[in-house]
């Protein structure tokens, strides 16, 4: 008994250190992992296609080239439409800041009436808030240009990350035998390619779900009369995929935005109405029918992924350690020395 404790104990060690150490890593190369993670994800996606290409006479870098190219001219013109949205939202802008000093106007005379508070005391504070945040102002000003200037390099990097990754695709296939001499060949070229698939139908179909669901919001916000109503749309259907929480930061803005136009309080109360009913469809029917191949991977695990992922890499690791979370399911799936691992990850809860 003495030596299965001291064992034990042993293991949860080595695990303790290697989950220390790997946390130490993955936050100071926080530069490196996060365009090659991105990368290694597009590579995933876009891994079907070029074969498909290469199958009718393509050669290998021109197939990935085409497909590169194709996935980029999507993803412009869909930044190009939130733009158009975000730029007229900008064009009304005086107008919804005369609308909120009427609104902040409204509110402190009801400080005054209802609660006695001066309007002096409400100024004074107003100033001690706008000091005390204003000397962070230059500090959250230089992050922002930080961050524009990081994201202009991922830009070129991740594309030409993927371009490589799926060129020597042989090589990665040689390092991971080297890697896990253990395993055989077939199994690890089994485990890779049940991999890829099933998250190429995941991405699949979550760009379906995330295209419907964006439309329904949109649809609903229009009728409505919420001004900008595709961008509120689709920036809420995004943001599902942080569960639960996603959908309500989703809709402040457009909750926001509709009570300072309306100055009532029902379309808020609508707002939320039609969230509520289309979070509804997308979790009991949409989700089903369009992703057909989920990463099985249970809330808790996705939460701690997204919080964890948050922690080490911010936005970009909120985003990466989900797929990566469901790719750690699937490989555990398939390994009888992980099937505890998978027990932890999955969403089996048959006694």
């Amino acid at each position: 008994m003495l030596k299965e404790h001291l064992r034990l104990k042993d293991v949860t060690l080595i695990a303790l250190h290697y989950v220390v150490f790997g946390s130490v890593i993955l936050y100071f190369g926080r530069d490196i992992f996060i365009p090659l993670s991105f990368a290694t994800l597009i590579s995933f996606v876009i891994y079907p296609s070029c074969k498909w290409f290469e199958k009718r006479g393509f050669k290998r870098m021109t197939a990935i080239l085409v497909n590169i190219i194709l996935l980029l001219i999507v993803l412009s013109g869909i930044v190009a439409l939130l733009i158009n949205q975000f730029v007229g939202f900008l064009e009304e802008w005086p107008l919804i800041e005369s609308k909120v000093m009427e609104s902040l106007k409204t509110f402190r005379s009801f400080l005054y009436e209802s609660y006695g508070v001066s309007k002096e005391h409400q100024s004074k504070f107003i100033t001690q808030m706008f000091n005390g945040s204003g000397s962070g102002a230059f500090e959250m000003l230089r992050t922002m240009i930080s961050a524009s200037a990081f994201s202009t390099v991922l830009m070129v990097l991740i594309p030409v990350y993927s371009v490589l990754i799926l060129y020597y695709r042989e090589i990665w296939v040689k390092v991971l035998l080297r890697l896990f001499p253990g395993e055989r060949k077939e199994s690890i070229d089994e485990i890779l390619s049940l991999t890829i698939t099933a998250y190429y139908n995941f991405i699949k179909g979550m760009g379906l779900v995330y295209l419907i669901v964006g439309i329904l919001n949109s649809i609903g916000l229009l009728l409505l009369g919420v001004p900008h109503a595709i961008l509120f749309g689709f920036i809420a259907s995004v943001l599902t995929f942080i569960p639960y929480v996603g959908i309500m930061i989703g809709s402040l803005l457009p909750m926001a935005m509709a009570w300072i136009t309306y100055d009532s309080v029902w379309y808020p109360i609508g707002i939320v109405s039609i969230f509520a009913f289309v979070q509804y469809l997308e979790a009991n029917i949409i989700f089903p029918l369009a992703v057909s191949n989920r990463l099985n991977v249970n809330t808790l695990v996705m939460l701690l992924s997204i919080f964890v992922g948050g922690l080490l890499w911010g936005m970009a690791g909120m985003i990466i350690f989900v797929p990566f979370a469901g790719i750690l399911k699937l490989v555990a799936d398939h390994s009888t020395k992980l099937k505890t691992l998978s027990l932890v990850l999955g969403t089996d809860t048959s006694p």
